[in-house]
């Protein structure tokens, strides 16, 4: 039997540019996801709302892998916040879609809440199982950002309601997974610890003398790299602050800042990016931060191995994918001890977690690598060996597929392989 999924992430796609307001992990998770399940013999079709009038409605993306891309609404990107009244017709053309191949999928995997409203609505109708991966929770995001989540007050009963309905629950950490039974009562034996990834061949360690040279850095600046999506929750500012913090101790130190619309750093498109160069003209170090702009996925593997510490310090962060990635390329990393991250980095032995919105310990942390840059290799060598053994994406696709056959999918390993995976999932349930 072919083993044909419907994958749904109605605002991520693996089409778009990463780095962006909208672009993000999400959009690296489904990607890499799906991929990987190609190579163990799953057919997929990804669902994503159509965001222009230009590429047809079936792009045949990788071997085994369509991307469907959906009428929902204007053919423009629109933000995720104000999308859910497009979900009725997405919906619809979804299931249109399916009738017309023929029925063809045997499991919805669904992506973030909106995509598993419409699994829900699908499965009513078509009968199709589905699991859901949340990769944020509409509660927690509003206890983080209070009147500054923009999303409509309804997300939480939508959660709420297909956390009822889904076959299976995959949370990202044991933090995701207390959050959906304390704030959500969720069912626990529907819920699974399934973490995003890394992709070994693409994000791997490069000598930092000549990751410098390539990139035109200065070969002797302690150089500390900021990397991802350009909005205030990243707590990007934090770090600015905490670089004068550094020098006003006399520590100087390079900051890299990553990520935004364009390829050059645009203040005018990344609104985000003109907030934090005002911020680090009024602390007097506008001199030693460096906005480098959007980059392809292909070249962050450089940026990460010329920093000597890559940091990461969100409000909230339902997971993080930079922490890996910056651990595979043997960089140690300082991250806010919140949600994923307290789950990835392990404090003192990867690198250290701090308290977000604290430029002062992030700083003492940060001075404690400058001073011992002995301190940076060890990490860097223990987070290697962590991310290679825990978090590539050909493990997660692996324990994924492992949970599709616990609700009724078809085989798709080895059985040796498939008996040791059944065991992960019951540790991580």
């Amino acid at each position: 039997m072919e083993r044909r999924l419907a994958l749904i992430s109605e605002h991520a796609s693996p089409l778009a540019v990463v780095g962006g307001v909208d672009a993000g992990g999400q959009n690296i998770a489904v990607a890499e996801l799906a991929q990987h399940l190609a190579r163990l013999g799953y057919s997929i079709d990804i669902f994503t709302r159509r965001e222009d009038g230009i590429l047809p409605e079936i792009v045949h993306w990788r071997p085994g892998i369509r991307v469907v891309q959906v009428k929902a609404g204007p053919a423009r990107v629109l933000p995720k916040e104000e999308i859910l009244p497009l979900m009725g017709e997405f919906t619809e053309n979804v299931i249109g879609f399916s009738r017309r191949e023929g029925h063809p999928y045997l499991l919805i995997h669904a992506h973030f809440f909106m995509s598993a409203l419409v699994a829900a609505e699908v499965k009513k109708v078509l009968g199709i199982p589905f699991i859901v991966t949340f990769h944020a929770l509409g509660k927690v995001r509003r206890m983080s950002q209070g009147d500054g989540d923009r999303f409509p007050p309804e997300r939480l009963s939508i959660e709420e309601r297909v956390i009822r309905e889904a076959d299976q629950v995959i949370a990202l950490c044991p933090q995701d997974r207390e959050d959906l039974i304390a704030l959500y009562e969720a069912d626990p034996a529907r819920i699974t610890v399934i973490p995003n990834g890394f992709d070994p061949n693409e994000i791997y360690r490069i000598r930092k003398e000549t990751a410098r040279r390539l990139l035109g850095l200065d070969p002797y600046e302690f150089i500390i790299l900021q990397l991802g999506r350009m909005v205030p929750r990243k707590g990007i500012d934090n770090v600015v602050q905490a670089v004068r913090v550094l020098d006003d101790a006399g520590l100087k130190a390079r900051l890299l800042v990553v990520g935004g619309e364009s390829d050059s750093p645009d203040p005018a498109a990344t609104p985000e990016i003109a907030r934090l160069q005002r911020l680090a003209a009024s602390e007097g170090i506008a001199g030693q931060v460096t906005f480098v702009g959007r980059r392809d996925r292909r070249q962050l593997r450089y940026y990460y191995g010329a920093s000597d510490v890559f940091v990461t310090t969100p409000w909230y962060e339902p997971f993080g994918i930079t922490p890996l990635e910056a651990m595979a390329c043997g960089v140690p990393v300082v991250g806010s001890a919140v949600g994923g991250i307290k789950h990835t980095v392990v404090d003192g032995e990867t690198g250290f977690l701090v308290p977000p919105k604290d430029p002062v310990a992030l700083a003492e942390k940060l001075e404690m690598l400058l001073r011992r840059p002995e301190i940076g290799r060890m990490m860097g060598a223990r987070g290697l060996e962590r991310v290679h053994a825990e978090f590539t994406w050909e493990k997660v696709a692996c324990l994924t597929s492992g949970l599709y056959e616990q609700i009724g999918l078809p085989q798709t390993l080895p059985l040796e392989i498939e008996k040791s995976l059944r065991l992960e999932l019951r540790w991580s349930a």
